[in-house]
């Protein structure tokens, strides 16, 4: 019995001239490219001169779509699937697609190229060894407030992505609960009006406009910490944690040392 290939093929955020060599081949053999809204991805095609067959695959309908698609992929059909920006599945649709695909066996290969949390990263000037991608935050201010404080203590580099309704309510939160945090705010990368904000929150702030899409590389708590030169400044959770990182122990293990009741022995 055939099987098809069900390929994920990653599309510009910006500039049309960013699709690979490889997407434009393999876009260009596609039995069917699904996508988030045709008329978007009609014009990427249209520029590469690439005309085959598409079909929507958003939000609203992937839950009913994803096993129709995965099983017409197991009678041979080869599908892209492209988002409406960068990479599919990364903040968009295409996971339950996918994974309806690995259940029945169906090869799925990526091709890689642009994504807005990866470009972002690498001109942030923050550490990128280690990070955590976190997407679009809760539109809600007390979820919003809730998904921050359970990531104020991770010590790595983190990636969010953030509309121009909320950008300044979002780095607003960011600066309370974070604290002044090293950022970079990059709004419409690779567009016309591309514009990157380096420093501290509050630095920033002023100067970021309410217009375009925008990805936010945050500091992480271990190199804020670091970075600190007023130790008055700091909480009693952030000095607990600085030290912690000194003797390369456990911040729970240092607060237990620290506030455990004496016993007999201890005289």
């Amino acid at each position: 019995m055939p099987t098809g290939i069900l390929y994920v093929i990653a599309t510009p955020i910006g500039n049309l001239e960013d699709l690979s060599f490889r997407a434009v081949a393999l876009l260009k053999e596609m039995d069917l490219i699904v996508c988030e809204d045709t008329r978007r991805s009609i014009r990427l095609l249209n520029h590469h001169g690439i005309g085959r067959r598409l079909e929507s695959y958003h939000e609203f309908n992937e839950a009913e779509k994803a096993g129709r698609l995965a099983r017409r992929l197991g009678s041979g059909l080869r599908v892209a699937l492209i988002s409406d920006a960068g990479t599919p599945t990364i903040s968009d649709p295409g996971y339950r697609l996918v994974r309806a695909c690995r259940q029945l066996g169906i090869p799925v290969l990526p091709v890689p190229g642009p994504s807005a949390a990866m470009a972002a990263l690498s001109v942030s000037g923050l550490p990128t060894d280690e990070f955590v991608f976190v997407g679009f935050l809760p539109a809600r201010l007390k979820a919003r407030r809730k998904k921050l404080e359970s990531l104020k203590g991770i010590a790595l580099t983190m990636v969010f992505y953030e509309s121009a309704r909320r950008i300044r309510s979002s780095l607003t939160d960011m600066l309370e609960v974070f604290g002044n945090r090293e950022v970079l705010v990059a709004r419409e990368m690779t567009k016309l009006h591309e514009a990157h904000l380096f420093g501290r929150i509050d630095d920033v702030f002023p100067d970021v406009t309410e217009r375009g899409e925008f990805v936010i590389v945050v500091d992480g708590a271990e190199e804020a910490i670091k970075e600190a030169t007023d130790l008055s400044e700091l909480s009693r959770g952030d000095l607990l944690k600085l030290a912690a990182t000194r003797l390369g122990i456990g911040k729970r293990q240092l607060y237990e040392l620290l506030y455990r009741k004496p016993s007999s022995d201890d005289g």
